[in-house]
């Protein structure tokens, strides 16, 4: 499964957004796609797309797992459904989530969640969750020359106050 950590759709503005950091009314946030930072204000409907989970006839599916199927599906690559007519749509993302619920899940919201593949995949942000995770390790991991590195480094001896040096 995808992780998608930290990714916000705005309802109202087009396009997704990766959070930055909090303020006393709301985000900031940076367009994935423009690099631009802007406000988002707690007024306005922000859904993180790693509570998002599309409905099938069973249970709900997270949108990272969706999103995961599109990658299987696609090798890694873009979707391309810009000139396919809703059937098509249709027919596509039952390849992605054979069992989604045909009465809930709307071709609008089909579209939505392809372009949002789109823009993660054209971003590189699809990685699944265990290889950021092992990403993340290798980074920590330290390597012997990094250690001797710092080993070598001289140790910060403490200067003595004025109070102490007077008193000797």
């Amino acid at each position: 499964m995808m992780n998608l950590t930290g990714i916000v759709s705005i309802s109202g503005l087009g396009g997704l957004f990766q959070a930055v950091s909090s303020t006393k009314f709301g985000l900031i946030v940076e367009n994935i796609a423009e690099k631009k930072r802007i406000p988002a204000y707690s007024h306005q409907k922000i859904s993180s797309l790693a509570d998002i989970a599309i409905y099938t006839d069973s249970e709900e599916v997270p949108l990272g797992q969706v999103f995961a199927n599109i990658f299987e599906k696609e090798n890694g690559g873009k979707a391309e459904i810009s000139k396919l007519s809703s059937e098509e749509i249709k027919k596509y993302f039952e390849t992605a989530l054979p069992n989604f619920d045909r009465e809930r899940v709307y071709v609008s919201d089909m579209k939505k969640v392809i372009n949002w593949y789109n823009i993660l995949q054209e971003n590189n942000m699809l990685k699944k969750a265990e290889e950021q995770s092992e990403n993340k390790e290798v980074a920590a991991k330290e390597t012997p020359e990094q250690e001797e590195i710092k080993e070598a480094k001289p140790k910060k001896v403490k200067k003595a106050s004025k109070k102490e040096q007077s008193e000797d």
